[in-house]
């Protein structure tokens, strides 16, 4: 078991952090342990605590019980590498330089355990990488089955955890597909509904509860190591799953994430917030909540106060970006987005060109040539296949009323107003990232590209 943290332990460079602070807090006195558990592609809605009765997730549902469900969080990109590093660093994708997949940040840019390091914690990645330069992202690199020895490490050093599952992202092989029955499954209105879809969401849903089996042995590890009532311990999804309409796109499917949060004594127990967040205010809400103040410059800010029930708002509006240059073949697509609470406004910067990712061109899944020829017969398949495809250069939806983005709205002239309203501030927010829309989609493959796992 871990020794508690003691004020004799304090290393010498924390007295020093401390002669420099004004105020200290209680957080600062007895700093809470981080553990952070990223899923890979898991859908938002793919949860029993969010709404999915199908799906088996009994260790997030009892994380949910144990803390704080924001039912309105958000990554502003749907694609791995540059959703992790906005985590990270507290910058939008455009601005620390990793906005297409599989790229990297700017030289210099700083991320979490910088902060953490510099005040006395052991921080470590666990699992899945995607991140990179590794100057900008200075964590203790272990595999995923390492982990719990790290928590276990006998430190009186406070830590903080990433744990980056692999699952549920494509090929969806892990877990037991046998325990779904395609035949009584509810297929989302936003796909077509074939047996090849039906049998991929049997093995996506194994997945999921793959990976709701690794958070439920962290939980158990922290509990064992003796650190639950000290411990933060946040789990979020990452992105959508990779089904149309989901990764790679800003519709709600890729941009929506679950979040989790759980600290005992501080977080209350079993309640829902519908603050909008997104995950560049991760960092400084962490920051905030062990008494430090966030570096300036970040593009995001602490949500600490609906953390800690003082408030049920945050942001006014959340953001969406996506880039297909220089991963996917083809013409480039680039979508930008803007979202509040209701509503959300896409524009797709290039709509005269055909939309082309790895949904279509791998298959990987064995889903999408089955929605081809059901288009040929199937009303809703075609209409389906045909607006992934092509779609205008604006787009709006009410999610209160059109939660799954079906019945586009721009022309709409009872929105004309809102619509004009938010396409404004959308482009307020491109030009203070310095994104300059297509001319940036260009820009993506220079330099910044590189595997990264």
């Amino acid at each position: 078991m871990k020794a508690p943290f003691s004020i004799l332990a304090i290393p010498a460079t924390w007295c020093l952090v401390a002669l420099c602070t004004v105020e200290t807090s209680a957080a600062e006195a007895t700093p809470p342990n981080i553990v952070i558990v990223l899923g890979d592609d898991h859908g938002w809605r793919d949860a029993g605590c969010y709404g999915n009765q199908e799906v088996r997730t009994p260790n997030l549902d009892h994380l949910a019980q144990q803390g704080l469900r924001f039912t309105q969080a958000f990554t502003a990109t749907a694609m791995c590498a540059p959703t992790r590093q906005q985590l990270y660093t507290g910058l939008f994708p455009v601005r620390n330089g990793a906005y297409p997949n599989h790229s990297r940040v700017r030289d210099g840019v700083k991320s979490l355990p910088h902060y953490l390091k510099k005040i006395g914690y052991r921080v470590a990645l666990a699992g899945k990488t995607h991140i990179g330069p590794r100057a900008s992202f200075p964590f203790e690199y272990l595999p995923l089955e390492k982990a719990e020895a790290f928590i276990e490490r006998d430190d009186e050093r406070p830590y903080c955890l990433v744990f980056a599952s692999h699952h549920p992202h494509v090929k969806w092989t892990a877990g037991d597909a046998s325990q779904y029955d395609p035949q009584k499954l509810t297929v989302p209105p936003q796909l077509a509904d074939t047996p090849e879809t039906r049998s991929a969401l049997c093995r996506y849903y194994a997945e999921v509860t793959a990976l709701d089996e690794q958070v439920g042995s962290l939980m158990r590890c922290v509990r064992e190591a003796g650190d639950e009532d000290n411990t933060i311990f946040l789990y979020t999804s990452e992105q959508g799953a990779q089904f149309p309409f989901g990764k790679w796109t800003c519709y709600d499917h890729g941009l929506h994430v679950e979040l989790i949060v759980r600290w005992p004594g501080h977080v209350a127990a079993g309640r829902a917030t519908d603050a909008l967040v997104q995950y560049v205010d991760v960092v400084p809400t962490l920051l905030a909540a062990i008494g430090r103040e966030p570096p300036a410059g970040l593009d995001g800010r602490s949500f600490l106060p609906v953390l800690l029930g003082e408030s049920d708002e945050h942001a006014d509006y959340v953001y969406g970006v996506h880039t297909t240059q220089g991963i996917i073949a083809g013409r480039p697509y680039p979508i930008r987005s803007i979202r509040d609470r209701r509503y959300k406004y896409i524009r797709n910067l290039n709509a005269d060109e055909v939309f082309h990712n790895t949904v279509i061109a791998s298959d990987a899944e064995n889903y999408w040539r089955s929605w081809v020829a059901a288009a040929e017969t199937d009303e809703h398949a075609a209409a389906r296949v045909t607006w992934y495809q092509r779609r205008p250069a604006e787009e709006f939806y009410d999610l209160e009323t059109d939660p799954y983005e079906l019945h586009n709205l721009a022309a709409d002239p009872a929105h004309r107003d809102r619509i004009t309203a938010m396409r404004r501030r959308l482009e307020a927010w491109m030009k203070q990232q310095g994104d300059e829309g297509m001319a940036t989609e260009l820009q993506a493959g220079e330099h910044r590209q590189g595997r990264n796992r």
